[in-house]
Parts: structure tokens; C-alpha cells; sequence
């Protein structure tokens, strides 16, 4: 008795497309540069002076969004957030994000007097600044679920002694590194 046969390909040659291997290896890199980009890192231009002299107009830096997954802003981070809508101005146009310090946490009390911020009553040591702030703030006690942020330029920055505390699910990520200039560069 004979076999059963199938289909036969004799005759007929088939080559199934196969892409290129820099053409696999550049779809896979866009995809791991997209996955983290929107999950991971987030470049970010520095378009204001109100952090300066920590960073100025024209810097570029690195936003983690990942670390605040896992825990909290931490006092003296520099963060990356949404401006709450008691921060939007009439007539101003609405900015991505806003950049800031985090001065004071949950439970903590707050208060800017005579050049100086205080954190639970004691003087905050803030080598970064280049003038102490001519205003008077507080004291503010920080509820759960917010936080109080300055910008490094105390008398030129619309931050938490203007506006009020920032609710802390605003907050995007955390300024990272700065890439450029590259003079400046580094972690922060």
C-alpha cells in the first residue's frame, strides 16, 4: 500500500521575509526609548529663572518618574508637578509643569521670617541660595497629602508662599540630572 502524501513543494522554492537585523534592531530601540520615556525618564528644558541659580533658563535635565512610585518627595528634592488651578493666572497661558524644592512634608510647620524659612521651627540651611527672601510667610502647618515647595530664586518665584500648598498628587517626577550645559552637567 502506498503513503498518504500532503501538498508537495517540489518545484517551488519558499522564502518567508525576513526583515534585516538593523531594521529589528532599530523598532526594538524605538520601543525601549518610548516605554521609557513614558514610564521611566522625561527630558525637560528649564524655560523660567525661578530655581535659578540652581537651574537656569536654556537648561536641559533628566525628570525620574519612576522613584516617587515607590516613596514620597523627599524635603530638599526638586520636583517636577502640574501647577494646582489656585497657581493658573487669568490671561496666562497654562505651562506643562512647574519645577520647584520641597521645603516642608506632611505634619511639618513651615514659616518665612526675617530672611529666613523655618521647618518645625528650626532655620533651613540652603547653601543654594543666592539672596534670602524679602517676605513673610506662615507659619503653615502641611496636611497630609501636600506639600510646600519654593523655587531656589525666593524673591522671583510663584511657588507655595504665593499659592498655597501643592497637593502631592501633582507631582510628575523628580529633576534628575541635568544633561546641558554640558559645563553643568550632572546630578541634582
Amino acid at each position: 500500500m502506498g503513503q498518504a502524501q500532503g501538498p508537495s513543494s517540489q518545484g517551488r522554492n519558499i522564502r518567508l521575509w525576513r526583515p534585516p537585523g538593523w531594521l529589528v534592531a532599530t523598532v526594538a530601540f524605538g520601543a525601549l526609548v518610548l516605554l521609557l520615556r513614558g514610564f521611566v525618564f522625561e527630558p525637560r528644558l528649564i524655560v523660567s529663572s525661578s530655581m535659578a541659580p540652581t537651574l537656569l533658563p536654556g537648561d536641559r535635565l533628566v525628570m525620574d518618574k519612576l522613584s516617587y512610585r515607590f516613596h514620597l518627595p523627599r524635603a530638599g528634592d526638586i520636583i517636577v508637578f502640574a501647577l494646582p488651578p489656585q497657581a493658573l493666572r487669568a490671561g496666562e497661558p497654562r505651562q506643562p509643569a512647574a519645577l520647584k524644592r520641597v521645603i516642608a512634608l506632611p505634619g511639618q510647620r513651615v514659616e518665612i521670617r526675617d530672611g529666613q524659612v523655618l521647618v518645625d521651627g528650626q532655620p533651613l540651611h540652603e547653601p543654594y541660595l543666592e539672596e534670602a527672601p524679602r517676605y513673610t510667610t506662615g507659619p503653615i502647618h502641611v496636611p497630609e497629602g501636600m506639600l510646600f515647595v519654593l523655587g531656589d530664586n525666593r524673591n522671583a518665584s510663584s511657588d507655595s508662599h504665593d499659592w498655597g500648598l501643592l497637593p502631592a498628587r501633582n507631582v510628575r517626577g523628580r529633576a534628575w540630572l541635568r544633561f546641558w550645559p554640558t559645563s553643568r552637567a550632572g546630578g541634582l
